[in-house]
């Protein structure tokens, strides 16, 4: 029902730029948040960016200016640019909305690597 697919990831050296997209599709309604987690090898997913549906935004500290997060909602796109890319940035980078309540639910993309070489 409903579909989060994310794209843009890639190989790029530090210092350079990404643009990740994820676009929903399928019953999309009342979403409360969007955001992007990710996720590297042998460590916990952690909260990237989020846009909640009055526009607000909040980062992570090790991103905050340097990744922006922004949101179409013609095209129910949301977007993660990422600036001055580090190695420590590497990561599977994974789109997320979510819905409070009536019905509560939670959608998960199936992720796109991001590598940032030194």
């Amino acid at each position: 029902q409903v579909q989060l697919v994310e794209s843009g990831g890639g190989l790029v050296q530090s210092g350079g730029s990404l643009r990740l997209s994820c676009a929903a599709s399928g019953n999309i309604f009342r979403f409360n948040t969007m955001g992007w987690y990710r996720q590297a090898p042998g460590k916990q997913r952690e909260l990237v960016a989020v846009i909640t549906s009055d526009a607000s935004t909040n980062y992570a500290d090790s991103v905050k200016g340097r990744f922006t997060i922004s949101g179409d909602n013609a095209k129910n796109t949301v977007y993660l640019q990422m600036n001055n890319l580090k190695p420590e940035d590497t990561s599977v980078y994974y789109c997320n909305a979510r819905r409070f309540s009536f019905p509560a639910a939670e959608y998960w993309g199936q992720g796109t690597q991001v590598t940032v070489s030194s």
